[in-house]
Parts: C-alpha cells; sequence; structure tokens
C-alpha cells in the first residue's frame, strides 16, 4: 500500500538517511517512554497492522524481566529451520538499529526501514498524534512484516506487557521468561505488580510457557481468567546438561537428547518449549539444526578480538548478573586450563591470567547491587575500566567511580570520559592471557563493539 506523506516540514525529507530518520523519531514525542496503547492502536488500525497479524499469521509473543533476547532468537530460529518464513522483533539493539527487524535471520535494509518510517509518520500525522521513537519503530518492524507476508512473528516485549506497544498484536502463544524487580518507576516494586504487568500480554484461551519455578499469584490469576493452558518449567517440561556437548529436554510428550546450543539453556528450553506447544511442525532435524547456529549477541557472548580475550553479556539487574555469574565461573576455570595448556608450550614466563572488567550502566538502575555481586564473585577481577554511555539516562562517571568506591579498590578504578578511550585503555592494560569481561547494559556492549571496530 502507497502513502504520500502528509506536507510537513519538520519531517525528514525523501532523501533522508536512516540515522536523520532516528533522530528525528527521538525528538518528536515528549517522553522517551510513555506506557500505553491509546495513541499507538490508532496509527496502527490505519495502517493495517492489527489485521494484518490475524491473517494467516502465528504470532509468538515473549516477556520477562531477563532471557527475552535469547529466548525470541531460539524460536525464530527453530520455526526458520522448519521452513516458515519467520519475522523477529527484538530491542535494543547493540551496535545497528536493523539488528531490531529480521526477516529469516537477515537484518532489513535501511531501505526497507525508511519506507515504513515513511508510513508510519504519515499515520501518525492523520491521526493527529505524537508518538514515542520505540511506539514510531515498533510500528515500523510491524508494518514491514506485515508488507513481507511473514508467516510467524516472533515479537520480543520492551518494557512490562499490558502497555507495551507489542500488545496491540494478539498473541497465538505467550511466554514469560521469568519475573523479577526491574523497571520500578513504570512496572511497579514488587513482582507481584510487575507479573500482571506482564502477564498483560495473555490473550483468551491461548498457551502460555513460564520459565521460572515461582509464579506470583497475580500471574495465575490473569492465566484462569483468560483460560490460558499454563507449561511452567519444573512442572511442565524439564531440562538438563548430559556432557559438554549434549543437553536433555523432556516434557509430557517427548524426550530430546540435543546439541548445546551457545544460549542459555534456561531460555533455549522455554522457547523449545513454545515452538512444541504450538500447532507449527517442525521436526527433530530442524531442531538440532537451529541449535546448532543459532546465536545471540552480547549473550554470554564469548570473542578473540585485537589479541585478547572478550566475554559480552548485556546483564544489568539482579537475575541477569546471577545467571552471568552461574555460567562465567566455570567458564573462566575452562579458560585458566587453556592458558595452562598454551602456556606449557612456550617458555614465556607469563603472569596468572586475571579479569579486566569494563563497565558502565544507566543511572536509573541498582548499580551498586550489580557491582556488589560481581565483586562477591569468587573471581580475580584485579581493574575495573569505566566510561560513560552516550545516552541521555547513563550513569555519570562520578556516579560510577562513587558506587565503584564502595566495593573496589580506588587504585584498581580507571575512568574514562566515554567507552571507547575506556576500551582502549583495557587494551593496552590487559595481558594476552586475560579475560575482559564487557557488561552493564546493551549500551555498554554496542559502544564497546563499535570502539573494537574502529581501534
Amino acid at each position: 500500500m502507497s502513502v504520500s506523506l502528509p506536507s510537513n516540514p519538520d519531517s525528514p525529507k525523501s532523501d533522508a538517511s536512516l540515522t536523520q530518520w532516528l533522530d528525528y523519531m527521538q525528538q518528536i514525542h515528549v517522553s522517551a517512554i510513555d506506557m500505553g496503547l491509546s495513541r499507538v492502536l490508532p496509527v496502527a488500525e490505519h495502517l493495517g497492522i492489527v489485521q494484518s497479524a490475524k491473517e494467516d499469521t502465528y504470532v509468538f509473543t515473549v516477556a520477562g524481566t531477563n532471557g527475552k533476547g535469547s529466548t525470541t532468537a531460539v524460536i525464530s530460529a527453530l520455526c526458520q529451520a522448519a521452513g516458515y518464513k519467520t519475522a523477529l522483533y527484538q530491542s535494543p539493539h547493540l551496535s545497528h538499529f536493523n539488528e531490531r527487524v529480521c526477516i529469516n535471520g537477515q537484518m532489513v535494509s535501511d531501505q526497507t526501514l525508511i519506507a515504513a518510517f515513511h508510513k508510519v509518520e504519515s499515520a501518525r500525522l492523520q491521526c493527529g498524534l505524537t508518538l514515542s521513537f520505540f511506539e514510531m519503530t515498533t510500528l515500523a518492524a510491524l508494518l514491514i512484516f506485515a508488507e513481507a507476508d511473514c508467516e510467524v512473528w516472533v515479537l520480543e516485549v520492551g518494557l512490562g506487557g499490558r502497555l507495551d506497544v507489542v500488545n496491540i498484536i494478539d498473541a497465538d502463544l505467550a511466554v514469560i521468561t521469568n519475573i523479577g524487580i526491574d523497571h520500578v518507576d513504570w512496572l511497579g516494586d514488587n513482582v507481584e505488580a510487575i507479573g500482571s504487568e506482564k502477564a498483560g500480554i495473555l490473550r483468551d484461551n491461548i498457551s502460555l510457557i513460564y520459565g521460572a519455578t515461582e509464579m506470583p499469584n497475580s500471574v495465575q490469576q490473569l492465566i484462569n481468567q483468560h483460560n490460558a493452558r499454563c507449561y511452567q518449567v519444573g512442572k511442565d517440561f524439564s531440562y538438563s546438561v548430559v556432557d559438554e556437548n549434549t543437553w536433555q529436554y523432556s516434557n509430557a510428550a517427548v524426550t530430546f537428547q540435543l546439541p548445546r546450543p551457545a544460549l542459555s539453556l534456561t531460555n533455549t528450553a522455554n522457547a523449545l518449549s513454545a515452538v512444541l506447544a504450538s500447532p507449527l511442525a517442525v521436526d527433530t532435524n530442524a531442531i538440532e539444526q537451529a541449535l546448532t547456529t543459532v546465536k545471540l549477541a552480547g549473550r554470554f557472548d564469548y570473542r578473540e578480538l585485537k589479541n585478547r580475550y572478550w566475554l559480552f553479556d548485556v546483564a544489568h539487574n539482579e537475575q541477569g548478573v546471577e545467571f552471568l555469574l552461574a555460567q562465567l565461573l566455570p567458564f573462566w576455570q575452562h579458560h585458566l586450563l587453556n592458558q595452562a595448556k598454551q602456556h606449557s608450550q612456550s617458555s614465556d614466563n607469563k603472569q596468572p591470567a586475571t579479569i579486566k572488567m569494563l563497565f558502565s550502566m544507566l543511572g536509573d538502575k541498582d548499580i551498586s547491587m550489580v557491582v556488589q555481586r560481581l565483586t562477591q564473585a569468587n573471581l580475580p577481577i584485579s581493574d575495573w575500566f569505566i566510561g560513560e554511555i552516550d545516552y541521555p539516562r547513563a550513569a555519570s562517571i562520578k556516579q560510577l567511580k562513587t558506587v565503584l568506591a564502595s566495593h573496589v579498590d580506588v587504585s584498581n578504578t580507571h575512568a574514562f570520559a566515554d567507552l571507547q578511550q575506556a576500551t582502549a585503555a583495557v587494551i593496552a592494560k590487559a595481558q594476552p592471557q586475560d579475560l575482559i569481561v564487557v557488561c552493564g547494559s546493551f549500551h555498554t556492549i554496542g559502544e564497546t563493539l563499535v570502539a573494537l571496530d574502529m581501534a
């Protein structure tokens, strides 16, 4: 459907770049986060998005405090491997905005996004409404999926569930990965309130995959209210490690021995449960193919770059840090064994390997709790390198230094104006046998990866 852009001197011109569009959309609404569907629904209906999602599509909607990105990535990989034309929407991105909008595992082009932004902007103006950056960009993603006739839509909720723009689309199957305390200014400061918001993605008579062993009463009440079928980890499905290369998944109908993916088994099991609970035809060959290829940048993401060992993880709250540490502790022992083997064949007298932390967070997160968890872990963290994130909600260097001073010897803290400088400094300070752990925010990972490309 071709939509002409109404005359508006502030809208980007026809030859505007993706960057110009993104900058524009960040400025047209009074606040970056504005919960609610009353403004977004008329625009979505004007574009025909809601109706398109109900026609010949199957929609997975994934909410939760942590693990949404990995879960959606695995669901998408499973459906794609089974031959379905699969749309994947995730947020935020790490390095390139296009990462948020993928079809069959490929990011859409700048031109595709720009065309969708034009149409969303036209509909917004015709409806006489303002939309936030997230609302505008999410509508554009959904429009792209509709116009591409994708058979399966895998949608990651941005914040909460009930009032998130993703929730304008009715889920055919819902996933709640877990529920923790996060985004308290918008969702509430207790798991009952947060659970009620996240379970707002439920619809009548659909299935819910619940990926935690503890369930708030508010979630159970909404399950009952919607007559939803709930499949909960530990009750209706389970998983276990077999060996370094294999894991086992079981539910009431099947037991699989499967290759271990590069992503969390917890999130993988939730994703597999979701696909198995759907009417989609996904056989064992497709499952094995998907699990051997699926990956997601920034989720326990190990790389060798610039002659250094790096581990990137977006952990930025209590659950995320605990999950990072559960994987990092055994990984560190594996790293030491590898270093010992390499050094046994070398005459170099090298210092013992240590961990260097490259760290930054947003100012509205519980920075002290995250630092405390990391410093109390049984890990040889020798130095902390901090730089300010280039984002309005970023914690200042002063804020970061103040928190670290309560947990870390100040002589081991190295502060820089930005993450580009901090990245260069940690490369210079780290020895080749060290492990550099980058964590604290999606923005921390993204800006570090950009800095590494530039370094």
